[in-house]
C-alpha cells in the first residue's frame, strides 16, 4: 500500500533524497516518487486538473497550478507535506516567478488572458488581468525582470507583455501550435517548441521585437524545454516522435536525440546532469532516461496523464 496515509495523517517521510514529483492531471493528483528506491509512496491530492509546478524563490514550497481548480497547492519539496492552498487564483495553467522575485505571472490557458500577482515571500496579491488573445500557455521571464514572453497556443502568436506596466509591447506570428518557450541566459536568443509541428523555433529578442530567424528540426510534436545544465545545453520533448532533443543554443542545432516513449512531455534533470526524467503523458508513467548512454533506464507507474514533474535535486535551470 501506498505511504498516503502518513501524508494525510501528516506524519513526515524521512527521505534519504527529496522526493520526485509527478502531476497526473486527469486524477488531481501528485504521485510522489522516492529516488533511491524508484517507487512511488503516496498521492497528494490537488485541485481539479494540475498541469504544471514551480518552485518559490526560497525553494520552500513547490507550487502546484491547479488550472481547473482556481487554486495553488503549495508542497514541502523535501517532505512532501501540504503546507497550504491558495484558493482564488483564477485558471492557472501555466506559472513563472520574475528573477527579482516580485511577480508570480499565471497563465489562464482557456479563458485568454494572464494574470500579475504581487509576490511578498508568502501571500499572492492580483495587480492585473491582461487579455492575451487564444489560449497563452506557457511563459518565459527576461534575465532583468522587464518582459514575459507569453505563447498563444490556438493563434500562433509570441506575446511580449511589460511586466512594469503590465501592458503588451508587441505579437508576432509562430510555427504551428507554440507551447513552451525558453530563453537563452544571454537574453539574446529566444527558443518556442512549435506543437502542431516538428521543430523548435528560434527568434532574435536582442531588438525592440523579436525576429524568426530558424527553425531547428528536432521531432514531431516539439513541446517542452529543459536546461541541461551547463548554460548552452536545452532539451526538448517530441511528444508525437517519441523523443526529446538536445540543442545547441548557441550554434542553435540538434545535436543528440534520445528515445522517449509514450509520449513524453514535462522534463527535469538529476543533479549532475546525467539523467532525464520525463513524464509519459500516454503511458502513465515517469520515465529516466541515461543522457551517457541514450538509454531508458527505467519507468514508474504513476497515474493518468502525467504532465509536470520536478524534484529539489535538480541541474541548473
Amino acid at each position: 500500500m501506498l505511504a498516503s496515509v502518513a501524508v494525510a495523517c501528516g506524519a513526515a517521510a524521512v527521505w534519504a533524497a527529496p522526493p520526485l514529483f509527478v502531476l497526473n492531471s486527469l486524477e488531481a493528483n501528485i504521485s510522489v516518487i522516492d529516488p533511491v528506491t524508484w517507487t512511488e509512496t503516496s498521492r497528494i491530492p490537488t485541485g481539479k486538473e494540475p498541469h504544471h509546478l514551480y518552485l518559490t524563490p526560497d525553494e520552500k514550497s513547490l507550487i502546484v497550478a491547479n488550472a481547473l481548480g482556481d487554486s495553488l497547492t503549495f508542497i514541502d519539496p523535501r517532505t512532501a507535506q501540504v503546507q497550504r492552498t491558495v484558493r482564488d487564483i483564477i485558471d492557472p495553467y501555466h506559472l513563472r516567478f520574475t528573477p527579482d522575485m516580485k511577480w508570480l505571472i499565471t497563465a489562464a490557458n482557456r479563458l485568454n488572458h494572464v494574470d500579475f500577482y504581487r509576490w511578498d515571500g508568502k501571500d499572492l496579491t492580483l495587480a492585473k488581468r491582461v487579455s492575451t488573445g487564444r489560449t497563452p500557455s506557457h511563459i518565459w521571464v527576461d534575465s532583468r525582470s522587464q518582459v514575459a514572453y507569453v505563447t498563444m497556443q490556438d493563434s500562433d502568436e509570441l506575446v511580449g507583455i511589460d511586466i512594469a506596466t503590465q501592458t503588451i509591447r508587441w505579437r508576432i506570428k509562430t510555427g504551428p501550435m507554440p507551447a513552451d518557450v525558453y530563453g537563452r541566459p544571454d537574453d539574446q536568443l529566444l527558443f518556442v517548441g512549435l506543437t502542431g509541428g516538428d521543430s523548435v523555433e528560434v527568434f532574435d529578442i536582442s531588438g525592440r521585437e523579436p525576429k524568426a530567424v530558424k527553425r531547428i528540426k528536432t521531432g514531431a510534436g516539439a513541446h517542452a524545454f529543459r536546461a541541461a545544465g551547463d548554460g548552452r545545453h536545452l532539451y526538448v520533448s517530441n511528444r508525437v516522435a517519441n523523443t526529446i532533443g538536445r540543442l545547441d543554443m548557441q550554434t542553435q542545432t540538434l545535436v543528440a536525440t534520445y528515445p522517449a516513449p509514450g509520449g513524453p512531455d514535462c522534463m527535469d534533470v538529476s543533479a549532475d546532469g546525467r539523467y532525464i526524467y520525463v513524464t509519459s503523458r500516454w503511458a502513465r508513467k515517469l520515465t529516466v532516461i541515461d543522457t551517457e548512454t541514450r538509454k531508458v533506464v527505467r519507468q514508474v507507474p504513476v497515474g493518468k496523464s502525467p504532465h509536470g514533474v520536478w524534484t529539489l535535486q535538480h541541474a541548473p535551470r
